[in-house]
């Protein structure tokens, strides 16, 4: 069984940064994409930020150029830095991990940001 937990959130005012870390553990034989998403109170779950086991990432519309996504494979570990922060973007993250045979969530962490 594969656990997937997120740490990092928190409230933060406009404009500023935060780090957000999800870290994969227990049965993992092998991890290709890592991801982000989101989900604000009464909205869809939308795609942050994806990256490849090979490194490319992908990002949602709404986060290019202030958002940057890595991975540290050694740790099984995925990264959201992310910059010049708006109240737009408060919304509960969600990291996932994808093994060859399914995609696993995290429980997730809050994100707000004040204006």
């Amino acid at each position: 069984q594969v656990q997937v937990v997120e740490s990092g959130g928190g409230l933060v005012q406009a404009g500023r940064s935060l780090r957000l870390s999800c870290a994969a553990s227990g049965s993992i034989f092998s991890i290709n994409a890592m991801g982000w998403s989101r989900q604000a109170p009464g909205k869809q779950r939308e795609l942050v930020a994806a990256i490849g086991s090979g490194g490319t990432a992908n990002y949602g519309d709404s986060v290019k150029g202030r958002f940057t996504i890595s991975r540290d494979n050694a740790n099984n570990t995925v990264y959201l830095q992310m910059n010049s922060l708006k109240p737009e973007d408060t919304a509960v993250y969600y990291c996932y991990i994808d093994s060859p045979m399914m995609r696993t969530w995290g429980q997730g962490t809050q994100v707000t940001v004040s204006s």
